[in-house]
């Protein structure tokens, strides 16, 4: 079997050195006890569906031994993009997982994380003999979100001075239910915006069945133990879906991991209060996000603003939420951001008008197909013609002859990477719609960009295509 080693510049993994090869990901004298009941199956339209059941240790052993291959490669993607990004080489990560975040995180999500180390190198695929991934890896795995937000405390608190790290925007997204929607009930959507890099790996299904919480259905990273972009729904018929806040600064050292809460929400809330109550007890501000919540249930959507200082919850009965990345409440705009409300060239803002436009014109009419629609749509509101750039839902900011601050390098090759749409059908019976790549059909050639922008040649080793898939429903497995 031919094995390829990638050589990640200037980083040391530890003294760790990680070889990859396209191996199976079930071998013989496989650990019953830890993988009863677990599977993987092939491929389909871009996703790999796997579902992992048991006790904390054995859910992420099941992850950590189904999805080997897969993890190695997004640890070399994550060691690459958060060293070169922050300017920190990968030893102060581990660091701070260990010392800084480890004593927040609760005993059943640190025995998940301990079983994901314990499943890759029980696997042990592509390693070279006596190389392993141990648990700080994987828990610096699961803070990538977070660390540019720590990294720009930790400079402050030091006197350290750095280039300014601008918070990475991520997706666009809605909620609608009532008098917007065709049937009066929930239809919740989400596309994932980021670099190409991490995002066309951002495809694993996971179906969750925890001894302890609620069934959970969502999109993820091989190796993690929440969604991270964010698209997850319940068994109690909760579906919850973020956009980060733009230009959002502020971090607590000494709270909860926001991967921890999100995972806790997603896992343990049967309403829309248990799910503001989740992530606002211990918010450590990481990964600030404007959460949209649908429950389905009692038919009601709500939008939890979760600023580190500054919280806001919103619930309607009728109505919608969006999320594009813009902040809402003056008084967090104010004393948490440095955004400009006012710059309607600015993506965020951009595609805030455009979704109330595709609100207000659908209003009655929407629905999963809608949804889709949505999620694929070119218009610039500021340019007010159709023009597939950074401006769009269908972000595409490797098009765009501007980029978008914050997508300047190094974030330039970057947009809308993977989509997640559902309704309360769908919900009931735990499902909801995927498609990979751009929503638009449009796909992503790596070599192609690389040769017209030099300055990303720090990625080509890790970069590769990005086909855009079809539309394809997901279900939890019987």
């Amino acid at each position: 079997m031919r094995r390829w080693f990638v050589v990640l510049a200037g980083l040391v993994l530890t003294g760790i050195v990680l070889w990859f090869s396209p191996a199976a990901s079930l071998r013989a004298g496989a650990p019953e006890a830890e993988l009863n009941g677990a599977f993987r199956r092939p491929e389909k339209n871009g996703w790999t569906f796997v579902h992992l059941q048991g006790t904390p240790h054995q859910i992420g052993f099941q992850n950590g031994y189904l999805l080997a291959p897969e993890i190695e490669d997004i640890l070399r993607v994550t060691i690459l993009e958060t060293t070169h990004d922050n300017k920190k080489d990968w030893q102060f990560f581990r660091d701070a997982a260990q010392k800084m975040m480890w004593p927040h995180i609760e005993q059943e999500y640190r025995e998940e994380l301990q079983g994901i180390a314990d499943g890759v190198n029980a696997h042990g695929v592509g390693m070279k003999p006596g190389a392993k991934i141990d648990l700080w890896d994987v828990v610096a795995l699961n803070a990538a979100e977070e660390w540019s937000y720590y990294v720009k405390e930790y400079d402050r608190m030091h006197g350290i001075k750095a280039a300014s790290l601008a918070t990475p925007e991520h997706c666009s997204a809605f909620v609608a239910t009532g008098s917007y929607t065709k049937d009066g009930k929930i239809v919740i959507a989400h596309n994932n915006w980021t670099n190409y890099l991490d995002g066309e790996r951002w495809t694993i299904i996971f179906d969750i069945v925890p001894d302890k919480g609620k069934r959970m259905l969502m999109d993820g990273l091989p190796g993690v133990i929440h969604s991270a972009d964010d698209f997850v729904e319940n068994s109690s018929g909760i579906v919850i879906t973020e956009t980060t806040i733009g230009h959002f600064f502020g971090y607590d050292p000494d709270a909860i991991p926001e991967f921890v809460r999100a995972r806790k929400a997603a896992q343990y809330s049967a309403s829309i209060d248990d799910f503001a109550r989740i992530m606002k007890e211990g918010n450590n501000g990481g990964y600030a996000n404007t959460w949209l919540v649908a429950d389905a249930g009692k038919n009601e959507i709500g939008e939890l603003e979760l600023g580190l200082k500054n919280v806001a919850l919103k619930r309607k009965t009728d109505g919608y939420f969006v999320g594009s990345n813009f902040p809402i409440n003056e008084k967090l705009i104010r004393e948490e951001t440095d955004f400009d409300v006012h710059d309607m060239s600015a993506s965020a803002n951009a595609r805030h008008a455009r979704w109330e436009q595709l609100m207000a014109e659908n209003k009655g009419k929407i629905d999963l197909a809608a949804a889709e629609r949505f999620l694929a749509d070119h218009y610039d509101t500021f340019e007010n013609k159709e023009d597939a750039d950074e401006r769009t839902l269908d972000g595409h900011i490797d098009l765009s002859p501007r980029g978008s601050e914050p997508w300047q390098p190094p974030f330039g090759m970057a947009g809308a990477v993977q989509n997640k749409a559902t309704d309360a059908k769908l919900t009931a019976e735990m499902s909801f719609s995927a498609a990979a790549g751009h929503a638009c059909g449009m796909d992503f050639k790596a070599a192609d960009h690389v040769r017209a922008h030099p300055e990303f040649a720090w990625q080509k080793d890790l970069q590769r295509d990005m086909k855009a898939g079809a539309w394809t429903t997901f279900t939890v497995a019987k």
